[in-house]
């Protein structure tokens, strides 16, 4: 079996997060979410609407998705790897070139976003109303 990793926030679920997440499980068999924390977000100086119980239920919903893990901190990722026995790492091409470091103990995939939608863009189209 082939395991993939991805992470992230996923606040206000949106097609560009399952657009991710399809093209994250099809890489492999068995698809792990590291979901950041409400306390790794306000390190990363992010404001969620929804919290992580919220948006863990929201993913675990998903029919791609296998299992859901916290992401409390930045370093986690290689232990998660190992952890998890994962094959594939993927991460939004936003962030291409970050976490070349994990190649020695899997493949490291950078998919392309969906562009023309973003929580952050949601956010700030929603202040308008």
């Amino acid at each position: 079996m082939k395991r993939v990793i991805t992470y992230g926030t996923f606040d206000l679920i949106h097609y560009g997060h399952i657009n991710l997440l399809e093209r994250a499980k099809k890489l492999g068999d068995y698809l792990v979410v590291g979901l950041s924390t409400n306390e790794f977000n306000e390190q990363k100086n992010k404001k969620c609407y929804f919290s992580y119980e919220e948006r863990k239920r929201l993913l675990e919903a998903l029919r791609v998705v296998d299992l859901v893990i916290p992401e409390e901190s930045w370093e986690q990722k290689r232990s998660d790897i190992q952890m998890y026995h994962i094959d594939t790492f993927v991460m939004g091409d936003d962030w291409k070139g970050k976490f070349d470091d994990l190649k020695d103990i899997c493949e490291v995939v950078y998919l392309e976003r969906t562009p023309e939608v973003s929580t952050t863009k949601i956010k700030t189209e929603l202040k308008k109303f």
